[in-house]
Parts: C-alpha cells; sequence; structure tokens
C-alpha cells in the first residue's frame, strides 16, 4: 500500500499532463517548479533560486518535466538532482539564468 499510492500520483501527474492538454502542462510544470526551487536552494544555499528555476523548467523537454514534477509526489532521487542539474548546465539555460540574475530579462 505504501508503494500504491505514490505511483498512482505519478501516473495521475502523467495522464493530466497529456489528458488535460495545456491544463496538464501547468499542473506538471508547477509542480515540477517546487522540486526545482528547492534543489537549487538546497544545492546552492543563499542563492535567489527563481531566476534559476524559471529557466530551467523553461528548457526541459515534456518528459523531463513530468519525470522532475513526479518527484513533488514520490521524493527528489539523486537521478531528479541529476536531470536538473544537467538541465542547468545547457547553454540556453545558462544563458537564460545570467539574464534573469542580472536583471536583463532577454
Amino acid at each position: 500500500m505504501r508503494f500504491i499510492l505514490p505511483l498512482g500520483a505519478a501516473v495521475l501527474l502523467s495522464a493530466c499532463m497529456n489528458d488535460l492538454g495545456p491544463a496538464g502542462g501547468v499542473i506538471a510544470r508547477d509542480a515540477a517548479k517546487g522540486v526545482v526551487n528547492t534543489v537549487v536552494q538546497t544545492r546552492f544555499p543563499g542563492v535567489n533560486a527563481a531566476p534559476f528555476t524559471d529557466c530551467i523548467i523553461d528548457n526541459a523537454s515534456g518528459s523531463e518535466i513530468v519525470t522532475i514534477a513526479e518527484a513533488a509526489v514520490l521524493g527528489v532521487t539523486p537521478r531528479t538532482t541529476n536531470l536538473i542539474v544537467d538541465i542547468a548546465g545547457r547553454p540556453d539555460t545558462v544563458r537564460c539564468a545570467v539574464n534573469n540574475s542580472l536583471g536583463l530579462g532577454v
């Protein structure tokens, strides 16, 4: 029973993304943002995570967003953290983060 509830929640989240169209995407993105924000704050204490969180989410694929959002229900694992770090290191994500942190918003 302990594993069925989180698994069911993860399946439901994936179904929301597919079945609800744009609304499902918003739900998954919001859940993923919470996870990314937590990971960024944990790995980089004292840094304003918001500009980085938005850039990471904006540069993640749909399947990556679902994977990250599942961690909101199942818990953050090293795999989740590695995925977030990988997305954060992409050139477009870095460019976005630099621009946002400098207030350029470009």
